[in-house]
């Protein structure tokens, strides 16, 4: 039990300095510089990879029937990502709050951790639903080539950034 409280307590004190420098940080940078909340980094792409695919449908080969069906699963994709984003920031807020006091209440504060777990846990098993159901609309071959555009558009930001 002494390990259990000291692991949280040590977790707690290394975490608040970074998470309160988090804070002050746009999302943007989260993403691209620190490596910080990579599952969001991939659900990001996972949205990006829908768009590409409906953007470049003719380049891919897609057929009006298979942009038809992608469409409503993109923009059911693009909500929940927002929403996710937001039940992140407010659970984020929420931890902040409990920790603002000197003496906080450790398991109010684990509580809350947990909270932000099971949000992010929960987003990122529908994303790959989300994806899983994308992918079974292509072929083999629209499929090679969607990967493709993605290697040359990651390619393309990493290009970017150096």
């Amino acid at each position: 039990m002494k390990k259990l409280l000291l692991s949280l307590l040590l977790t707690v004190a290394f975490a608040v300095p970074a998470f309160s420098q988090m804070m002050d940080m746009p999302m943007k940078e989260h993403r691209e510089g620190h490596g910080q909340m990579m599952e969001m980094g991939n659900m990001d792409k996972m949205s990006d990879m829908m768009g590409m695919c409906i953007e470049h449908a003719d380049e891919m080969g897609l057929t009006d029937e298979q942009t038809m069906k992608m469409k409503p699963v993109h923009s059911e994709m693009q909500k929940k990502q927002v929403r996710f984003k937001a039940d992140v920031k407010i659970a984020e807020i929420e931890l902040m709050e409990i920790m603002e006091v000197k003496d906080f209440d450790l398991e109010k504060a684990r509580s809350a951790v947990k909270k932000i777990a099971e949000i992010k846990t929960v987003h990122h098993l529908e994303m790959l639903k989300a994806m899983k159901e994308m992918r079974t609309m292509l072929t083999d071959e629209q499929f090679k080539k969607m990967k493709k555009m993605m290697s040359m558009k990651t390619g393309e930001k990493n290009r970017q950034r150096g």
